[in-house]
Formats: C-alpha cells, sequence, structure tokens
C-alpha cells in the first residue's frame, strides 16, 4: 500500500523542513503543497526532501489540500496522511493513524480524546463542537473534532468526495463521506496550540457557523 503525506504550507519556512523530516519515514513520499509562500518555504521543503507543489496565488489550506489529494489521485497512491506544515501535527502519531486507516476509509485524529482540547480558546472549542454536532446529526456518525485537519484518507474514497468550496473543507468532506457511507474512525491525537500567529476564531467568526453550515448542507445533502 503506497502512502503520500500532503503537508499544506504557507510561509511556514520555520518549521517545514521539520515536519518534512519527522513525516518521512512513515510514508513514502512527501508533498508540500506551497500555497505562495513569500518567506522560503518551497526551498526549505525542497531542502529535505519532499516534492514541493506550488501554487502562484494563494488559495487557503481548502485550495492546498486540494492540489495534494489531486496529486495523491493522479499519482494512484493508496492512502494520504495529511498534515500541518506548522508543527502542530506530531508526525510521530502517523503510524497509529495509518494503522487505523487499514480497515476504514477515513480516520481523524481528535483532540477531544485526550486533554489538548482543553489549550483551545472557548470560542474555538465551540465552533469545533457546532460543527461537529451537525455533522453527527446529518451524516448519522459519532465523531468528536470534525475540524481536524490531521487526517488520513483512502485515496478511492477521495475521488468521490473531493470539496467543492476551500472555507469549511473538512467539514464538508466529513459529512459528503458519511452521506455516502464511508467508514470514519477516529485516533486520540495530542494538537497543541501555535506558539506564534493569531487565531481566526473569535465571537465574529462563531456568529457566522450557522450561516456557513447552511451553505455546507446545501451542498451535500441536497446538491450532491
Amino acid at each position: 500500500m503506497r502512502t503520500v503525506a500532503v503537508v499544506p504550507a504557507y510561509n511556514e519556512a520555520d518549521t517545514v523542513g521539520s515536519v518534512v523530516d519527522g513525516t518521512a519515514p512513515h510514508v513514502d513520499e512527501v508533498a508540500v503543497v506551497d500555497d505562495a509562500s513569500t518567506d522560503g518555504t518551497p526551498s526549505v521543503a525542497r531542502d529535505h526532501g519532499a516534492t514541493v507543489l506550488e501554487h502562484t496565488f494563494n488559495t487557503g489550506v481548502g485550495g492546498a489540500v486540494r492540489t495534494g489529494y489531486r496529486y495523491a489521485i493522479e499519482a494512484d497512491y493508496d492512502f494520504v496522511v495529511q498534515v500541518d506544515a506548522d508543527g502542530q501535527h506530531d508526525p510521530d502519531q502517523v503510524p497509529d493513524l495509518l494503522a487505523a486507516a487499514t480497515d476504514c476509509d477515513m480516520v481523524v485524529g481528535s483532540r477531544y480524546h485526550n486533554e489538548s482540547i482543553e489549550e483551545y480558546p472557548f470560542v474555538r472549542r465551540a465552533g469545533i463542537r457546532f460543527f461537529t454536532g451537525v455533522v453527527n446529526a446529518l451524516g448519522g456518525v459519532d465523531v468528536t473534532d470534525v475540524t481536524s485537519g490531521f487526517r488520513v484518507y483512502r485515496v478511492s474514497m477521495l475521488r468521490r468526495i473531493l470539496h467543492k468550496r476551500d472555507a469549511h473543507w473538512a467539514v464538508e468532506q466529513t459529512l459528503d463521506a458519511a452521506r455516502q457511507g464511508y467508514r470514519i474512525r477516529e485516533v486520540s491525537v495530542e494538537m497543541p496550540t501555535r506558539d506564534h500567529g493569531e487565531s481566526q476564531f473569535d465571537l465574529g467568526t462563531l456568529a457566522l457557523y450557522p450561516l456557513r453550515m447552511a451553505d455546507v448542507v446545501l451542498r451535500v445533502v441536497l446538491f450532491r
């Protein structure tokens, strides 16, 4: 079974090298999708042995991971491991995710199966619970951390659930997979908050969640 790690990256020159080094022993290839970085991220990734797929303009994480998924599909890989370039995801936990994927189609690394979720601010935890509750209700599944980006996908499934919009891609994918009857599992992963950078989550973001969830539901439940 051939496995590729997809690492979306935007201005992560300080951390992407160590992420590539830590992930490479567990997969056949590491593909860093550079989302139009301006800090030399692509050069660092190449220096550490990664394949680099470069965007000419910034698309956001959703667009970057879609590029990585398409690469995995075209290269006929069996599994995709998704790992963030900022060091928040521990590459040493990749074997646990891959082991769980042997008898399912999607594995989600969950912060709710350990105490690392307690480090996150209230607004972010509330947003995770909101999206997770809707996906569980509409998809008939029982997951705890639907927004987690530390995941494994069976590529044969990705061909059928490739997300259409970049916003809330993880929610859309998980709901679509659940609605189509794919097997989803969770594995406990510790995911500490970032040491640098500003969070995109605030009260204004939380207020928009119902509208954004309606958009995801319409696309997956009604129009697919």
